[in-house]
């Protein structure tokens, strides 16, 4: 299961006092398990960005931290700085990466808007996704005015803040308002030309963002601007939604880019503004040669770019994490101007490397593996083995589909055996946190054993600890014996239609798979019969004996397939 992740971009008002800043990312940290990935402060704009990213509940209970510790040290009274302001923590998104919606970050963003209101006496708006109403989506709608129109605002029915709307006061004066609300992740990126002219890339630029350009008499570039009749100037859009750009030259590298800032990337994905940027470009006679992505991206903007660009290749994408990943960063030139380090610019690896790391069993090597299960432990053991099985079974079907994408001649089967391979991918990552998740049910039961057993209350608590550990030790390798018999259709599609050069392979995955099954099923058995709750035991029972038998058929199913492809 995807882990759910989301992150947190603050905005504090202050940006010149460190000692300030440092107390305030403190008070984040200290908060719950996040990981604060970066601090940002101008001294010129008088104000601090802070990232910090981890699962929602605990990232919602930092930002509300970090908020209150700014509140405390922050007077808005005597604020001054570059940058437009509204509040002590001026604005605080919430944004999904992975795992969890914008709709539910747009929840959280309201909750946590009310809370802080309430309990911290801060004046609280809501805007982008967790906005009440259509207009407070834009951020600019909210901060109207900054700070000093806050006292007009707070006394004008319909412009004060969602959450503790009142009159202005003191502590209004003191912390100002804070706008808080839900946003997809923002990807700032840029593209390099192989120009020098900043009119020319400003120039494509206004070709794709969103905003487009102004229209002129005549259609002219210098004509004169026109207007509607309440005296807006008249745009035409560019092709591209959810996006911002502009044109400029680096001396650092010697080129003109187009910078964009992609702002919604379900709209506009990465790999769909890489490829209407470089329509744009050819079309003025200027070439795409690559492109800078600025801070961080999301891993799935990596993955469907990797099987965007392998799909046009007409390539299979059924292929590990990282060689998708690879394509992504060849196919856009992210690594032109200076090395793609996707464990320095992907948001989940970032957070991955910061973390210990207890290494699993399937991060262990072949040999490392066979050695820690011959070992005098009882664990890793035979579920563990039964999933890894099943793992190499869904491995070998996926390698046949990979082999019969790229097959010579057969190249308008591609997206069939893509789609295969997608399948068996799926298939072996949910059976190698079997091979991790079989041990941990068995500590669990180890973990039981060592509980108390003096008192009646004692024996009663750890009777019903051991049931619980027991049925969860059988039900683990029950989804391995449900895993392990969804390999067979791969295998049988790939035995029967596959290259037939690897057709063997389709059948080592069957008996493979019918080990997974027989192995898992028989710890099953042996857990089960442990249950105080017969009925249960006994369901379980017969389904893993029904799955054996049904391992059996099938597996006869893919070598009968496989034998038709053998001569001798």
């Amino acid at each position: 299961m995807e882990k759910r992740l989301i992150e947190c971009v603050p905005n504090f008002s202050e940006g010149r006092d460190h000692n300030i800043i440092n107390e305030i990312t403190a008070a984040i940290t200290a908060a719950g398990d996040v990981d604060l990935l970066d601090v940002d402060p101008g001294e010129a704009t008088n104000r601090t960005v802070v990232t910090f990213v981890g699962e929602p509940e605990a990232v919602v209970e930092a930002a509300f931290r970090g908020i209150e510790r700014a509140a405390q040290l922050i007077d808005m009274r005597h604020h001054h700085g570059a940058h437009p302001r509204m509040g002590a923590t001026d604005v605080c998104p919430l944004i999904p990466v992975s795992g969890i919606t914008l709709e539910e970050c747009a929840d959280m963003a309201r909750k946590l808007a009310r809370r802080v209101s309430d309990e911290l006496g801060i004046p609280t708006y809501c805007y982008e996704a967790a906005a009440f109403t259509p207009e407070r989506r834009n951020l600019a709608v909210c901060h109207a005015g900054e700070y000093e129109a806050l006292p007009e605002k707070m006394n004008t029915p319909g412009k004060g803040p969602d959450f503790g709307d009142r009159p202005f006061d003191e502590a209004a004066a003191r912390t100002g308002a804070t706008t808080i609300g839900a946003r997809d992740f923002l990807i700032a990126v840029n593209y390099n030309l192989n120009t020098t002219s900043t009119r020319r890339a400003n120039a494509i630029a206004f070709d794709v963002r969103e905003k487009g350009r102004p229209q002129r008499e005549g259609g002219r570039l210098t004509g004169k601007s026109l207007k509607d009749a309440d005296g807006r100037p008249l745009m035409i859009p560019g092709t591209l939604k959810g996006t911002k750009a502009i044109g400029w030259f680096i001396d650092e590298y010697g080129i003109a880019q187009v910078s964009m800032n992609i702002t919604d990337i379900n709209a506009t994905p990465l790999h769909i503004a890489f490829d209407e940027v470089t329509r744009a470009a050819a079309a003025r006679g200027i070439r795409v040669t690559g492109a800078e992505i600025v801070g961080l991206v999301p891993k799935r903007t990596l993955i469907e770019a990797g099987r965007y660009f392998l799909h046009k290749q007409q390539r299979s994408t059924g292929l590990p994490e990282h060689e998708i990943i690879r394509i992504a960063v060849k196919s856009m030139g992210l690594d032109e101007l200076k090395p793609f380090v996707p464990e320095e610019k992907v948001i989940e690896y970032m957070i991955e490397g910061r973390q210990p790391k207890a290494k699993k069993l399937v991060d262990l090597t072949c040999t490392e593996f066979a050695d820690e299960t011959a070992s005098e432990s009882p664990a890793p053991g035979g579920g563990s083995i039964s999933a890894y099985m099943g793992a190499l079974a869904a491995a070998l079907g996926t390698m046949v589909a990979n082999l019969s994408a790229h097959k010579p001649g057969w190249d308008d089967r591609w997206k069939e055996f893509s789609d295969f391979a997608d399948r068996g991918r799926e298939l072996i990552q949910r059976l190698n946190a079997l091979v991790d998740e079989d041990t941990e049910a068995f500590n669990g039961i180890m973990a039981v054993l060592a509980m108390p057993k003096g008192t009646d209350e004692e024996k009663a608590a750890r009777a019903r600890a051991m049931e619980a550990a027991t049925l969860y030790a059988a039900q683990v390798p029950m989804k391995t014996v449900r895993a392990a018999l969804e390999v067979f259709p791969l295998l049988q599609a790939m035995a029967e239609n596959g290259n037939p050069a690897s057709a063997s392979d389709s059948g080592v995955g069957a008996y493979a798979a019918e080990a997974a099954v027989n192995g898992a099923a028989l710890n099953v058995r042996i857990n089960a019969s442990s249950l105080a709750d017969t009925d249960t035991a006994a369901a379980m029972a017969a389904e893993a004996r029904e799955a054996c038998a049904e391992a059996a058929r099938l597996r006869a199913a893919v070598v009968e397939a496989v034998d038709r492809h053998i001569k001798i």
